[in-house]
């Protein structure tokens, strides 16, 4: 199993150079050099897993992740430790994941694949607390045990937590994190300026996610501060899904669904399903067109956008135009106009064509745009279905599903629901079952979700009968168990209170965290600046 880079298909590395580096010198982002060569799982095996009461989510993950590795055979109880560390306690849920019927009218079926139940409430969790050990053990194969790591990530936000969560104090490693100032959810900027962990760094930014990827892309390649970190004995990586061993891991999932489906005698194997994903970097559902690849059976690939709908556009017309207005949403994680995992599938639907990767992406940087050919447009069109949800329709879409299900899902999830009832009327497709993606907890997005349901959040005081009721005092927090919070002045509370449904304690416990970090932004041009006052360790001082 080697690796090549989507702008050179003459470089071929493996998997543990993949992982370390991140992305390619040349700006190009590694993917698989041969897809037919990726673990099988046939309609057999399939079955046989649904069948065995003592598979779990740990064993699909070995089952993928080991002939990544298969050069390396001694590495074995090693994968298997860090896949135990990294799905373990970590998570709410014995089964890693939870799948939720969200509606069965006998003809038409969705689930929630709730992938939120980790750490940071978001499904950037799946991959970010297996990536530390995939990379320790990269580093070991390559005998680099004592190299000391930079990883730069972009985040729109739930990335960022997640990446901080997953690499905090990590031996050899620093952390930096460059956010939207005014691009993500106020319990995502609260999660990240709490950060704890000596190695980390946390910066907003002037700007848009859009920029700060653009910056941290353009980090790998800039001569100067390759030359110092050098001098420094420094190198970079990244925990954003331009990472090969930041998407893998999010392959499994889709695999473990369909998995329970079976056990849940909701399909029988072999029966295509519909996933449906709520998409901004086109990493999650390009980590389900692998999964297609390995043998998963799937019928469709549902894009759902908000209202920066660039990769609905692109579907639907065959052109990739970042030339319009940026909107930021209450879905704040898809704001992003420029989609970095598109350029994999392209890689792959051209069958490895690196010239017309780059004369696209090129084409992107330049004037902003390129287009397909009618021929290409058709193969992505027949897997691919694209559909966008504005912020009415998020909206009305939280509060139905709440009213008429009983089930609380955040902005993003809500677009995919949405997006996914398009598609069943405009095809008629009525019978396929369809897995929606919920990547993140309600929780993280409270204000919007409540003003969904209820209308805009009027923070009040708690009255004295409130003050004198022992289950809103004081969080009356467990560590081993949900909570219902206390009685104070923010949404989080409010949305508890009238659902009646338990704000996760690691989202409560937030709010009386120290904040580490000041929030305060640099502008976009500040980046490479702030990056080498990292590498050279005077960023500390300045704290």
């Amino acid at each position: 199993m080697n690796y090549t880079s989507t702008r050179d298909s003459s470089i071929s590395v493996s998997v543990a150079e993949t992982i370390v580096k991140g992305i390619s010198e040349e700006g190009g982002l590694f993917v698989p050099a041969n897809l037919s060569v990726l673990p099988k799982f046939s309609v057999a095996k399939l079955a046989r897993l649904a069948a065995e009461s003592y598979h779990s989510y740990q064993n699909i993950a070995f089952d993928i992740f080991f002939p990544l590795f298969d050069f390396a055979l001694h590495i074995e109880d090693e994968l298997r430790n860090s896949i135990g560390n990294a799905y373990s306690a970590n998570f709410k849920t014995g089964d890693v994941t939870r799948l939720v019927a969200l509606e069965d009218t006998g003809k038409c079926a969705s689930y929630a694949l709730e992938l939120w139940h980790g750490p940071t409430a978001a499904f950037k969790d799946m991959a970010l607390q297996a990536l530390p050990g995939l990379m320790s053990l990269s580093k070991i194969m390559l005998k680099r045990g004592g190299e000391k790591t930079l990883i730069l990530v972009a985040t729109s936000g739930d990335t960022g937590k997640a990446a901080l969560e997953g690499f905090k104090d990590a031996p050899g490693i620093e952390i930096a994190v460059f956010y939207p100032e005014e691009g993500v959810s106020d319990m995502q900027k609260l999660q990240m300026l709490t950060q704890e962990g000596a190695n980390v760094h946390v910066f907003a930014v002037k700007g848009n996610f859009d920029d700060c990827q653009t910056a941290v892309k353009e980090a790998f390649a800039d001569s100067e501060i390759l030359a110092k970190a050098s001098a420094a004995g420094v190198a970079f990586s990244s925990a954003n899904s331009i990472n090969w061993g930041r998407l893998f891991p999010q392959i499994v999932y889709y695999i473990d669904a369909y998995v329970q489906l079976i056990r849940r005698s909701a399909i029988k194997a072999g029966d295509k399903i519909n996933i449906c994903v709520p998409t901004g970097n086109f990493g999650n559902i390009l980590a389900a067109y692998y999964a297609i690849q390995m043998g998963l059976p799937v019928n469709k690939l549902i894009c759902a956008s908000n209202s920066n709908n660039v990769l609905t556009d692109f579907i639907n017309t065959g052109i990739y135009n970042r030339n319009r207005e940026f909107c930021t949403t209450v879905s704040p994680s898809m704001d992003i106009l420029v989609s970095s995992n598109l350029e994999r599938l392209l890689f792959h639907f051209t069958g490895g064509d690196s010239t017309q990767i780059n004369k696209w992406f090129d084409s992107l940087k330049t004037s902003g745009e390129f287009e397909i050919d009618n021929k290409l447009k058709a193969k992505i069109g027949k897997l691919f279905y694209g559909g966008w949800c504005d912020e009415s329709d998020t909206a009305k879409t939280i509060k139905s599903v709440f009213m008429n299900n009983g089930y609380l899902m955040d902005t993003h999830t809500a677009v995919g629901h949405k997006v996914w009832r398009d598609y069943v009327k405009e095809t008629g497709d009525i019978r396929t079952k369809t897995l929606i993606v919920s990547t993140a907890n309600a929780y993280k997005f409270a204000d919007s979700v409540y003003e969904a349901l209820y209308g805009k959040f009027i923070p009040r005081m708690p009255s004295y009968d409130d003050m004198l009721n022992p289950n809103l005092s004081n969080f009356g927090m467990r560590d081993d168990d949900d909570v219902l919070p206390a009685v104070s002045d923010d949404a989080l509370t409010r949305l508890s209170e009238r659902t009646g449904i338990r704000l996760p304690a690691s989202l409560a416990a937030v709010r009386n965290k120290e904040v580490r970090f000041s929030g305060k932004a640099v502008a976009k041009e500040q980046i490479k600046e702030t990056v080498l006052k990292i590498i050279t360790g005077t960023i500390y001082k300045e704290r």
